[in-house]
């Protein structure tokens, strides 16, 4: 049985992972904002491929690391994803971006976008690292 104590440190933990999800959709809602800023004229190329990157990892159906990898799974969503949208917004014009927020926060409650470009990309990672398991795994099982 639980002591009362116990039970309040559930309750914290599940309202911490529930805050995380809340800023986690609120970083996606940003991200496609950004993303509909990308294909503006006024912004800069370098801008525009630093949010080709962000967007494709967010909004991607399949993620890097999977979100029931306990907090690894929300920490990766919001580490690259906070970062790729601080710069980002750091290289587009504010009138730009204010006019994409309202067109993003209107996207987002019809229904969230995805990306295949990401899927490809995670898939493509996740090869990528099971290639070198498996090369590490045989050049072991080689020296015995």
């Amino acid at each position: 049985m639980k002591h009362e104590y116990e039970e309040l440190e559930d309750i914290v933990i599940v309202s911490r992972i529930k805050a995380w999800k809340q800023r986690i959709e609120q970083l996606k809602t940003e991200t496609y904002a950004v993303y509909l800023a990308s294909k503006d004229p006024r912004v800069p190329w370098y801008a525009k491929a630093l949010v080709a990157f962000v967007v494709a990892h967010t909004f991607s159906p399949i993620d890097l690391i999977p979100d029931f990898i306990p907090v690894l799974g929300i920490v990766d969503d919001l580490v690259i994803t906070s970062l790729g949208i601080a710069l980002a917004l750091k290289m587009i014009p504010k009138p730009v971006m204010l006019e994409c927020r309202l067109k993003a926060q209107e996207k987002m409650l019809s229904g969230e976008p995805t990306s295949k470009l990401g899927a490809a990309m995670v898939v493509f990672i996740w090869l990528l690292l099971a290639s070198l398991l498996i090369v590490a795994g045989v050049r072991v099982l080689d020296r015995r």
